[in-house]
Formats: C-alpha cells, sequence, structure tokens
C-alpha cells in the first residue's frame, strides 16, 4: 500500500485572503529548564488543508461535527484538470469516475461520489449544480476555497446545500488520476462551520 499525505503543513500553509495565519506558541521548552517541550497554537477552522461543513454558508445547516464521518472517509476519484470546470467538464469527470469505479470493484463504496480535483481549477456554479445533482459525498481541490477566489458564496450555497462536504487546500501534485481510498476526517470541533484536517489518500 502506498499513503500519500495530501495536507498543507499548518504554520507555513496558505491562507484565504482576510483569514489569520496559524501561529504555533511555545509554552514550555526543554533547553530552558522546564519538564517539556510543549506547544499551543491558534488558528482559523479554514486554514490550510480543511473541511468545510454546510453550516459554513447555511445558518441552518449542519456543523462540522454534525456531519455523518463517513462522508470524508472511503473511495474517491482523482481527476486532473485546469481552469475553470463548467457544466460538461464536470459530467465527464464523474462519467471518467463512474468507469474507474467499476474497473476497481470498489462495492458498495463507489469512488464516484467523492471527486478530488488536481490543478488550478474553479468550480462555476454551472458545474456545481451538475456535482449536487449527482448526488455526491465530497468534492476536493487544491484551492483554499471552491469557486471563484473573489465571488465563492453562491457555488458553496449550491453544493453545501446539496450537503456535499467540500475538502480544500489539498496538494495532489505527487498523485495521479484514479482511484484512492480518502481519510479526510476532520478535527470534531463541536458546532464548527469547518475544521482542519490530515488528509490521506492510499493506493492498495
Amino acid at each position: 500500500m502506498k499513503i500519500y499525505d495530501i495536507s498543507q503543513e499548518v504554520f507555513t500553509c496558505n491562507v484565504f485572503p482576510g483569514d489569520p495565519q496559524p501561529e504555533r506558541i511555545v509554552q514550555m521548552k526543554i533547553k530552558d529548564g522546564e519538564m517539556c517541550n510543549l506547544t499551543a497554537f491558534k488558528m482559523c477552522a479554514h486554514n490550510g488543508t480543511h473541511v468545510d461543513a454546510p453550516y459554513h454558508f447555511i445558518d441552518e445547516g449542519k456543523t462540522i461535527d454534525e456531519v455523518d464521518i463517513r462522508r470524508f472517509v472511503g473511495y474517491a476519484y482523482v481527476s486532473t484538470h485546469d481552469g475553470e470546470v463548467g457544466a460538461e467538464d464536470a459530467r465527464a469527470i464523474l462519467a471518467k469516475a463512474r468507469k474507474a469505479d467499476e474497473e476497481c470493484e470498489t462495492g458498495d463504496d463507489h469512488a464516484y461520489n467523492r471527486i478530488l480535483v488536481r490543478g488550478n481549477a474553479v468550480v462555476t456554479e454551472e458545474a456545481a449544480k451538475v456535482f449536487a445533482d449527482a448526488g455526491i459525498l465530497l468534492f476536493g481541490n487544491e484551492s483554499q476555497t471552491v469557486g471563484p477566489m473573489e465571488a465563492p458564496k453562491n457555488v458553496h450555497l449550491i453544493m453545501l446545500g446539496a450537503q456535499i462536504v467540500l475538502l480544500e487546500g489539498i496538494r495532489l501534485s505527487e498523485v495521479e488520476d484514479g482511484v484512492y481510498f480518502l481519510n479526510s476526517a476532520p478535527i470534531n470541533l463541536g458546532s464548527a462551520d469547518g475544521a482542519p484536517c490530515r488528509a490521506l489518500l492510499m493506493k492498495f
């Protein structure tokens, strides 16, 4: 089995414009005569590699601790795309995912339910509707947001409104297109709109 760590390191990670940068706070140091080394930290729930819960953009939506953990863990399909993802692009990605899923025989946990896009991709509202209509469980991309950086709200409303959890800020440069087993379980932050995660892809 090969394991790919597709997460950013927290303290040097990318952040969405206007969000605070994670801060490492050294509480104790053995070199200073303390009993142990001890680190505290401050960060936004959406720094670096993280997941969005529906509550992020929908006030009555589920918070991160209310989302079924199985959405974050299971087979996923990686597809490369640069530029805008339009409706036809979304349909093509889903078609490739279904074909690859059949060839890999993933059983009841289908890879086409979790789509990860490799590259500098921007999801359009039209593509978001295609993914929403397909009923996928999770969508991931390398950007710090799904949708246009300057106006991400509508894409989030479409996808989160369809209960699609969003995995943002992943790193897929070392990963080829295909089917993998994904573990992107978030930290269990009660009542929060999102949470950091250590996202991993596994190839058996």
